[in-house]
């Protein structure tokens, strides 16, 4: 009884159904499908000795071809691309989604992941505490030696170069990468692969990495170089230290005297100018003074030409006025040879002076003496004059 006979499950009828039936109709279905006679119900009962042990072959080879065309079938994510191979040869390369290849062992499938960062370790494994020195031990072009660790991102950029034209390029990664290192730390000084040179050397890395990879058609591109630790070794580390010490001492001392230096330098060159500028000053008023005397000088002597003995007579006088201006004068007899204090002239003009102050101060000063004292005053200068002539 067939599954789909409305008979089936209702009274009377309550028994499972005859799986060699249903088996034998399947198999008459199929081989009419695939040209053979499928006869009514009689032939199909007598023809059981081989025709439905040939539909069965045929059932089975036809499972096999939709199993195995089923298993050319494949989905390519999205960080990832697919290669078909044909007998071992590359054929094409397919982009993210599903896609159909002829089975095994026509074609196959490689997939290469483009996105995913890998890394490769130089130098250490897992931690920079787990050391090599095989990898990290590096000479210096002074003649030192450094321990160095250090860590490379790449990423598998082309699948095809990747897959085909080296045989383990992971491997060569790491390979090239210890050999550009060293060649750059051999090329630098050991102060400067330590200290301040640590960023350049790994751009530098990079560049050389890269470039011996795409040379050797690996398809992996470099995405970053990160340097893990540079110190030196071990063994000659406590005596390092103490060579770093007095150098930032020197750095220290150096950085003192230029701080001194800057600060002592620019009084001194103040100081200087201002020197510098004082006796250009000078300079020029003496300059100055020399060609202000020189011409007075030139003008007393065209009128010293013009009236020789008037000249004389003032020059005479004017250096006399100077002369005496600050000195104590007295007038004495000298024909009559007397030690006599006879005028204290000095003596006179201040007390003149403090009478005329006073007097103007209270006003009780008569016109009259005054104007008697300035002139008797007056007197005595012309005959002091008169008799100095004589004298001459």
């Amino acid at each position: 009884m067939a599954l789909n006979d409305p008979q089936w499950g209702r009274k009377g009828n309550e028994g499972p159904p005859d799986l060699d039936e249903l088996w034998r109709r399947f198999n008459q279905k199929l081989n009419g499908m695939l040209g053979g006679r499928g006869g009514g119900g009689s032939g199909g009962r007598g023809a059981r000795g081989g025709r439905p042990a040939s539909g069965s072959v045929g059932v089975i080879v036809v499972l096999v071809l939709l199993i195995w065309a089923a298993s050319g079938i494949y989905i390519v994510d999205a960080s990832e691309r697919g290669i078909e191979l044909r007998f071992g040869k590359y054929v094409t390369e397919t982009m993210p989604g599903p896609h159909w290849h002829i089975p095994w062992p026509v074609e196959s499938v490689e997939i290469v992941n483009v996105s995913e960062v890998h890394t490769v370790e130089v130098g250490y494994r897992n931690n920079v505490r787990t050391k090599v020195p095989s990898e990290s031990l590096m000479l210096t072009d002074d003649e030192n030696i450094v321990d160095l660790q250090f860590a490379v991102q790449y990423i598998r950029a082309n699948p095809e170069e990747y897959l085909f034209f080296n045989k383990n390029p992971d491997q060569t990664v790491k390979e090239v990468a210890e050999s550009a290192i060293r060649e750059i730390v051999g090329k630098s000084r050991m102060d400067f692969v330590l200290y301040e040179g640590r960023e350049e050397i790994a751009v530098n890395a990079k560049s050389l990495m890269q470039g011996i990879l795409d040379r050797y058609k690996t398809g992996i591109t470099i995405s970053q170089v990160t340097m893990q630790n540079a110190q030196p070794p071990e063994q000659v580390q406590a005596a390092f230290d103490d060579a770093v010490k007095a150098n930032q001492d020197k750095e220290r001392q150096k950085n003192e005297g230029q701080a001194y230096y800057n600060d002592v330098v620019p009084k001194a060159e103040g100081v200087a100018a201002r020197l510098q500028q004082e006796a250009e000053g000078y300079k020029q008023r003496v300059i100055a003074s020399a060609a202000g005397e020189a011409s007075r000088f030139d003008q007393v002597l065209s009128e010293y030409r013009k009236a020789p003995r008037v000249m004389r007579d003032r020059l005479y006088i004017d250096a006399m006025e100077e002369v005496l201006a600050n000195t104590t004068k007295v007038v004495i007899d000298q024909k009559a040879n007397s030690n006599l204090l006879f005028l204290p002239l000095d003596k006179l003009i201040q007390s003149a002076g403090g009478v005329a102050a006073s007097g103007n101060i209270s006003g009780g000063i008569d016109t009259s003496s005054t104007t008697t004292t300035s002139s008797e005053s007056r007197r005595t200068r012309d005959a002091f004059r008169s008799r100095t002539r004589e004298a001459r």
